[in-house]
């Protein structure tokens, strides 16, 4: 998938589902049940036991998915995960060599910002989108007080979003939201309850299409 296609689909979905933390044998039922509900901007976290080697099987094995990897701490990490095939990256802080090493490759990279100095420091850097994390410390009005002097910045909320404030977020002029354990329940794959994350993902894709 090119760059422009792997922002697109972000975009055009307005959930990126985040899977961290589970065993390898479960993360293609995973995948496959969160795309079922709709929601085919797909992040694996780097400090994921075996991550790498996940991302190069659910990126082989899941076609009309974009697979990318989180958590993304160094410009070495970022690059193995490219190679592994990552369609996107995502950090939880502003890395310049990270986003250098994203741009050199041409993987679109959300950058991890609370602030505006920060917002404005990753895109100036080269960051495809700015995500404020963590989301749930400061609430839907951080968005909307990063855009007002900075409209140009796509925001992705991420860190503790849940379908009771994700229209909010919205509102406030999110552009997509980066959700975890509110689609990715660790008790439900535990159980073996994947259609548990298939309903929770389209309730995320109605909820972005009636909001945004």
């Amino acid at each position: 998938m090119s760059e422009v296609a792997a922002r697109k689909r972000i975009l055009e979905t307005g959930i990126v589902a985040i899977i961290r933390g589970i065993e390898p044998d479960v993360c293609s039922d995973v995948v496959g049940a969160i795309a079922a509900g709709g929601v085919d901007a797909i992040e694996i976290t780097a400090n994921t036991p075996g991550a790498v080697e996940m991302i190069r099987q659910m990126s082989g094995e899941h076609d009309g998915v974009s697979i990318g990897a989180g958590t993304v701490l160094d410009a070495e990490t970022a690059r193995a995960v490219q190679l592994a095939g990552a369609e996107f990256v995502v950090t939880p802080t502003v890395d310049t060599d990270v986003i250098e090493t994203c741009n050199r490759y041409g993987t679109p990279i959300a950058t991890g910002v609370m602030t505006p100095t920060e917002a404005l420091t990753a895109t100036e850097a080269g960051a495809d989108f700015c995500k404020l994390f963590p989301a749930s410390s400061t609430g839907p009005e951080q968005v909307s007080a990063i855009n007002g002097p900075l409209p140009q910045i796509p925001i992705i909320p991420t860190g503790g979003v849940s379908l009771d404030n994700a229209a909010a977020f919205f509102e406030a002029g999110a552009v997509a939201l980066g959700v975890g354990s509110a689609i990715v329940d660790s008790e439900a794959i535990e159980d073996g309850n994947f259609n548990a994350l298939t309903e929770a993902a389209s309730e995320f894709t109605a909820l972005a299409e009636a909001h945004r």
